[in-house]
C-alpha cells in the first residue's frame, strides 16, 4: 500500500511539472521589469508633473504583470485541481514568490539610511529608530501593509522600504481569489466578470483627473486603494479567460514582435497633455484591453530556440529579482539628485550606473540565492505530500 500510494504520488508530481513552458512570455516579463526600472530611476526628473516623464507608460508593466499572471495561474493550473491541493497550490506559489519577497525587503532596510533627502521630504529617515525599521522588514516579508501611522518615508507607501512590494500584495490577493473562488467560476461567469471590470477600468481611465491609471500603493487611501483593485481585476481576469479560451497558434517571429509592441506601448510619450487628459486615458484602455492581450497571445504563440532561446531564459529568470530589488537602489539615487538639485544632463553617467548596480544586484541574487532557495524548499516540501 506504501509503495502504491509512493508511485501515485511520484505520478501526480510528474503531471504538476509536465506542462509547456511558455519562455517568451517569462522573457516579456523580464523586459517590462527593465522598463519599469528605467522608469522609475527618470521618475525623479520629471518633477511630480506624469506629462513631463521622459519614458511615460512605464507603468502600464504593472497592469502588463497582472494579466500575464493571470494567463499563466489559469494555464498552468486549472486542469490540476483533481490531482492538488489548495495547500499544494499555496505551497508553490509561497515557494515561487516569499524568497525575493524576503531579500528585497531585506536589501531595502540595509539601503534605507542611505535615502535621506529634505527636499524629497525623506529628511526623517536619519531619525527613524532602528527597532522601527526592523519591525517594517518583518511585516514586509509577510506582505503586511501599514498605514500612515508607520510611514517612515512620506511617500504614503504600504511597503515604504520597498515600494514595489504593493504589486506583490495585489498578486497575492489575485492568487488567493483564483484558488478559492475564480478557478470553479464557468467560462461564461467569468466573461461577465471580465466585462464588469472592463468598464470600471475605462470608467476610471476616461475620468479620472491625473488622465492615467498611475497607483495602487496606499493602504488608508480610499482613492489609492481603488485604482488597485481596478488595475488588478481586468487584466488579471482577462489573463484567465484568454488562457481558458482562446487557442494559441504558430507563430514566427513572436518574440521579437511581441517584445516590440511591449517596448513601443511602455516607452509612448504622454498623450493629450494636461489640456485633454482623457485622451491618455483612451491610450492606456487600448493598451490594456486590446494590445496587452494580444501581446500574451502572440507570446505563447511561439517559440525561441539557440542564442534567442538563451536570452529568454536568462530575462525569464531575472524579472521577478530586477523588479523586487531595484526600487532600494533608486531611492538612492532619487536621494542624491534632489539633494545636489542635478538636472538629467548632470545625473545621467549616475542615472546609467544606477540601471547596471540594479542589474548586477538582481543577477547576483537571482543565481547565488533566489534559485537554491527555491529548489531546496521544493526539493522539502513538493517532492513529498
Amino acid at each position: 500500500m506504501v509503495q502504491i500510494l509512493l508511485i501515485d504520488m511520484t505520478d501526480k508530481n510528474a503531471l504538476l511539472q509536465s506542462k509547456l513552458h511558455y519562455k517568451i512570455l517569462d522573457a516579456l516579463r523580464g523586459i517590462a521589469a527593465l522598463v519599469v526600472v528605467v522608469f522609475h530611476i527618470l521618475e525623479i526628473h520629471s518633477g511630480g508633473d506624469h506629462t513631463k516623464q521622459l519614458l511615460n507608460h512605464g507603468y502600464l508593466a504593472v497592469d502588463f504583470f497582472f494579466i500575464l499572471s493571470g494567463y499563466v495561474i489559469s494555464y498552468a493550473y486549472d486542469d490540476r485541481w483533481d490531482i492538488m491541493s489548495l495547500g499544494h497550490f499555496f505551497k508553490r506559489r509561497i515557494i515561487r514568490l516569499q524568497p525575493m519577497l524576503i531579500f528585497g525587503a531585506i536589501f531595502g532596510a540595509v539601503l534605507f539610511y542611505f535615502q535621506d533627502s529634505e527636499i524629497l521630504g525623506w529628511g526623517r529617515i536619519s531619525e527613524v529608530a532602528v527597532w522601527k525599521l526592523l519591525i517594517l522588514t518583518s511585516m514586509s516579508f509577510f506582505l503586511i501593509p501599514v498605514g500612515k501611522g508607520l510611514d517612515i518615508r512620506g511617500w504614503n507607501e504600504m511597503f515604504p522600504i520597498n515600494g514595489p512590494s504593493w504589486t506583490l500584495f495585489f498578486e497575492e490577493i489575485a492568487n488567493i481569489s483564483y484558488a478559492l473562488v475564480l478557478r470553479r467560476l464557468t467560462n461564461k461567469i467569468m466573461f461577465i466578470l471580465v466585462l464588469v471590470a472592463m468598464l470600471f477600468t475605462i470608467h476610471y481611465s476616461l475620468t479620472n483627473p491625473q488622465g492615467d491609471i498611475i497607483g495602487g500603493w496606499a493602504i488608508d487611501d480610499p482613492t489609492q486603494l481603488k485604482i488597485g483593485f481596478i488595475r488588478l481585476a481586468f487584466p488579471f481576469l482577462a489573463g484567465i479567460v484568454l488562457a481558458r479560451t482562446v487557442k494559441v497558434g504558430k507563430q514566427k517571429y513572436s518574440f521579437l514582435l511581441a517584445s516590440v509592441l511591449l517596448v513601443v506601448c511602455l516607452v509612448m510619450p504622454r498623450i493629450g497633455g494636461h489640456e485633454h487628459l482623457w485622451q491618455n486615458g483612451l491610450y492606456e484602455c487600448v493598451c490594456l484591453i486590446i494590445v496587452f492581450p494580444f501581446i500574451v497571445w502572440l507570446g505563447a504563440s511561439g517559440e525561441v530556440k539557440g542564442a534567442t532561446a538563451k536570452v529568454s531564459d536568462f530575462l525569464g529568470n531575472i524579472s521577478y529579482p530586477i523588479y523586487i530589488t531595484h526600487f532600494p537602489i533608486v531611492y538612492v539615487y532619487m536621494a542624491w539628485v534632489s539633494n545636489h538639485n542635478y538636472t538629467l544632463e548632470k545625473s545621467w553617467p549616475f542615472a546609467i550606473l544606477t540601471m547596471l548596480v540594479s542589474v548586477i544586484v538582481a543577477i547576483a541574487a537571482m543565481r547565488l540565492y533566489d534559485m537554491p532557495t527555491r529548489l531546496w524548499l521544493k526539493s522539502k516540501y513538493l517532492s513529498k505530500k
